[in-house]
This record gives C-alpha cells, structure tokens and sequence, in this order.
C-alpha cells in the first residue's frame, strides 16, 4: 500500500505538571532584551504525526513537553494514506480508538498487473489483524493530524508551540537547549534583537522533523543510501460521485511505458501516482492540465472530480546509522525515509515513538540506567531495515522502465503465482531480534520475546472491549496462574513502581476478581500455548519482553527485566 513520506523533487501515568507560562515568559524576556528560559523534561521537534504521537505518549506519562514546529497552521493537504493494525493500536491507545473508523476504512485488497492487465499479484488483507485492528488502514492525514493535535493539547503537560522554527541547539552534561525563532514556516520571522526569540531548556531533545531534519544536522550519524530513487508525480483526487466504484480499490500498475499507482485515499477519495520517465522532467509535470491528461484514462476530468493536489516527488530510501547521539535522539522521517509501495513509512515512524517514549520515561524517573536509550537505535534500526528492504524490493518490481527487463519479471512473477508461490512472504517481520528482550543461555532473545503482542477483546472490571481500551497499556505480566502468588513484597513493590500490571487470563466467563482477565475469544490462551509459555510479560509497546513455561519462574523474568533496565540513579530536576 502506498504510504506517501518522500520529499519534493521541486503507559505509565503519574501527576502531570501544567502547561508552564512559556507565552508570558517570552514575552516579559523579550520586553527586558533577554531570552526566555522555559523547561520541559522532552523537547520535540517537528509535529507531524510521530511528532504528536511522540509528546502525547510522553504527557500521558506525567512528562512535561514542548513541542515545537515552525508551520503556525497544520499543512492542509493529504500526504501518507495508510497506517498498518500495529499503529492503529498506537492511535486507539493515545485515547482516538472511536474516531478511528470516521478518520479511516479498511484496505480489503492490494493488487498489482503487468500492461497487459495480467495479475501479478494480489494481496488480501484481514479485517482483524494480529493487534485486533484491521491489517491495513487507508485515511487522510489532515484529519488523523487533526485528531492528534487536539488530544496532545488536551494532554497536561504538552505545550504546543507552533510557529516557531528551531534555530540553535546545544547540549551539556545536564540537558539541552534549543533556541527557537518566530516563524511565518518558510523562514524565520526575527522583528528586532531580543524580540521573537525563546531558548527552551530539556533534558532531551527527539528530531520528528522530516527528512531534512534541524535536530539530525547537529548530530554526527550518516545516512546510509540504498540508491533507490525516483520521480513520481502525486495526484489527490475528489470525485464528484461518492458511489463510483474502483475495482480493485488499490492497484499498482507495473507497466513499462508508465508505472502508475491507483488506489484509496481515505474516505470519499483517490489517489494516483504517475512515474516520470528517463528525460522526462518535474517542471513539465507540475502542471494541473499534465494531471488530467493522464486522469483521463480513467474517465476523470474537471466536471466529475476535483484535483485536491498535484505534484512531484522523489521517492528515496535512506536510513540514519545512528538515532541517538547523547540527548539528541531521531524519529519518523528524520531518521528514516522510504518507498511508499509497502505502506511502512509512517507505520515506522509510528513504531519508533511507541519504542522511544517509555524508555525516555523510565530514564527520567531514574528507574532505567540511561543505557535503557541505546537499545531504541539497536531495536528500531534492525527492525526498519526489513520494511526499508521490502520497499525497495517492491519499488523494483514496479518502477521497471525497461521492457524486456519487465518481461522477465513478469514471467517470473506470473510462474509464482501458478505454483502458489508468493515472491514477497508477507509485511516485514513484526520481530525484535536484539535490545531489552529476556536473553537465553546462548545470549540471544529467547523465543517468544521480541514478538509482537497479539491483542484480543477481553473482559476486565466489567467491561469489555480490546484490551487497550478495558484494561490499558503499559507493562503487564499475563500468566494463567495469579502472577502474585509467585513474588514476594519486595518484587510485588518494584511492579507497583514501574506500573506493571500482573494479571491472570482466564476462559472462564464466571470470573470475575480484579486481576483476571477473561479471554472472550481465546486469543491470549492461544499465544500462550503456540509459544508453550504460561506467563508473557508485554512491554509498552506491545512488543514481548519474554515469557515462562511454568507460573513458579515468573520471579526469574521480572529479575531479568530489572537487569534490563538497570536502575540508575533518581532523576535530576531540570534546572
């Protein structure tokens, strides 16, 4: 599915501190001719999609956040156009779970033909997927962003400040501080010296500012380029007829004379992408009267549609070696760029937010060593270059210019597809292969940890519901035996302390204690017995820390998570 993230070619819950009065400091300092000096645990830059999700997560932490983006209005006009079932769990749990289905719909399929209209392949997609959300969601990301800027200003703690452009960073043994410049969002707007400016104070900074990232140029990493690169011209479409139908609704066209992507862009809208040939040029193409001589293949035109958006874009995949640096750290598009044919580019920026924010959390409570920060680059880093890779594998297969070339793809291709093979193998494997995961006596992680968590509809207190939603998020143990009866008051108080939920599933719809979860559909009863585990401890990000085959070694995986996490000393105020 085509997620469009590349450049133009032209928890735990704690008290929260409130919103600080950063307006009237600025204001008070730039009377007086200095800088204002507002504090916040986090900085983040850049409020895009994982820019929001990124300060939400935080805030809901009890962390105080700023969250800086130089744009004063939120950019009206759709750009990624579909989130996997894994961050549709990240949404729902930021508290967007009801609004999901108005903002979104199902991808039902995903189909890809040679010239000849010959399939090549055919993807279906499941209505519930692995993270109880459906597989493959299309939408529109003004809305989503619209959705998330309102709850991160309705998060205590998370201060918004848009309109203001990063300038200057530094950092000390203590924190970092960024000095930002009022900004009309093309350039700086400084009136007079001493006016339009602020110096905000963090303990750490995280760049969710695009691939042209202010925060990744004051770090040393390097971008590994794959060396895939393409023009693509970008057409947002209205169609007059909401019931016009698309058959079938998402489908790459792998034809040598134009590679051309057609398919949803959310509720009551299209999208094609058109592929610019050898010689040919993006000034040519950015012109509307280029978009509706090639929409007019699909009986498309001024009087049954309205062109939303047009134009071209370079399609690149790059990655940052290293996503930390001290107490600068990188997110999303920042840290990573990518083809949109896997659907993947904001799903990883997604997943990034969820890895960095309960590490960063811990690490500021001091219950974490600042160590805990290395394995979000470890973690991420591997992870990413499997959805980077089948991006690339799938940018391939369709931006093929040459005939004979595609020839032999599509023999290849349509031989697969005979034989039942499939040439792709599935999404990338949602799979953890190193960082804070349960280790086995061979030194890597021990099945099942580093698997993606399944998520099923439960019943907890009364309620019923996905578990998100009825019991929340956060560290949980979950064991088929009281995970209580194991531990003693030492264990039981450093659970209390970290939030970690100690639960037992159960099938049966008569119990009712406050520490069972009854498994509607038996979908915890069932991840337990594949993996042969009794006990799973899940992390924040739904990701599994490790599990156990029997309920009495639930004390060696809670020690073991402590090693982990190493402990360092309390946090120190910011000053």
């Amino acid at each position: 599915m085509n997620d469009h993230r590349a450049e133009s070619a032209a928890g735990r819950t704690g008290s929260a501190a409130g919103p600080g009065p950063a307006a009237g400091a600025a204001g008070a300092a730039g009377a007086a001719g200095h800088d204002a000096y507002d504090a916040y645990d986090v900085l983040v830059v850049g409020a895009g999609p994982v820019g929001l999700i990124t300060a939400t997560q935080l805030g809901a932490r009890g962390r105080r956040v700023g969250l800086v983006e130089r744009w004063p209005r939120r950019y009206p006009l759709p750009r990624a156009v579909v989130f996997d079932h894994e961050a549709a769990r990240v949404l729902a749990s930021l508290g967007l779970a009801d609004e999901l289905a108005a903002l979104s719909e199902p991808a039902t399929d995903y189909e890809w033909r040679n010239g000849r209209g010959e399939t090549l392949l055919r993807l279906a997609f499941e209505d519930t997927g692995h993270s109880g959300w459906p597989a493959m969601n299309i939408f529109t990301q003004p809305q989503l962003e619209a959705a998330l800027e309102a709850r991160a200003r309705r998060t205590p703690g998370v201060e918004v400040l848009r309109g203001w452009e990063a300038v200057d960073l530094t950092e000390d043994a203590d924190g970092v501080a960024l000095t930002v410049a009022e900004s009309a969002g093309d350039q700086p707007v400084i009136r007079d010296q001493g006016r339009g400016r602020r110096t905000l104070r963090a303990r750490y900074a995280v760049g969710c500012d695009g691939a042209n990232s202010f925060v990744r140029s004051r770090m040393t990493t390097s971008m590994a380029d794959l060396g895939f690169q393409h023009d693509w011209l970008v057409l947002d479409v209205l169609p007059h007829d909401p019931g016009r139908v698309f058959a079938p609704r998402n489908l790459q066209i792998c034809d040598p004379s134009r590679p051309t992507t057609a398919v949803s862009g959310g509720p009551g809208r299209r999208r094609w992408e058109f592929m610019l040939l050898p010689g040919e040029s993006a000034v040519e193409f950015g012109s509307a009267e280029i978009a509706w001589r090639l929409l007019a293949g699909w009986d498309l035109h001024p009087g049954n549609a309205t062109l939303e958006r047009h134009t071209v874009y370079t399609f690149r995949a790059r990655r940052a070696e290293r996503w930390r640096e001290g107490r600068l750290l990188l997110a999303g598009d920042a840290a990573h760029q990518m083809p949109p044919f896997a659907g993947q580019g904001m799903c990883s920026g997604i997943r990034d937010a969820a890895n960095l924010t309960w590490k960063l959390d811990l690490v500021l409570s001091g219950d974490a060593d600042e160590t805990l920060l290395d394995t979000y680059t470890t973690e991420r880093s591997r992870h990413l270059r499997h959805a980077l890779e089948l991006s690339v594998l799938l940018g391939g297969i369709i931006c093929e210019p040459d005939p004979a070339a595609a020839a032999l793809r599509d023999a290849r291709m349509l031989a697969d597809r005979r034989a039942g093979r499939d040439p792709l193998a599935g999404l990338p494997p949602q799979v953890l292969t190193a960082g804070l995961l349960r280790q086995g006596p061979d030194g890597a992680p021990a099945a099942p940890a580093g698997a993606l968590g399944c998520q099923g509809r439960v019943r907890f207190r009364g309620r019923t519901g996905l578990f998100d939603q009825v019991v929340g998020t956060g560290f949980t143990l979950l064991a088929t035996e009281d995970p209580r009866a194991a531990l003693d008051d030492e264990a039981l108080g450093w659970c209390a302390r970290l939030g970690i939920r100690l639960l037992r599933v159960t099938g049966d719809p008569a119990a009712g204690g406050p520490d069972e979860v009854v498994d509607l559909d038996g979908t915890y009863r069932a991840h337990l017995a594949r993996h042969g585990q009794q006990a799973l401890l899940l992390r924040p990000d739904h990701y599994v820390f490790g599990g156990v085959p029997r309920p009495e070694e639930v004390p060696d995986l809670l020690a073991a998570l402590r090693r982990g996490l190493g402990g360092g000393a309390a946090a120190a105020p910011v000053r």
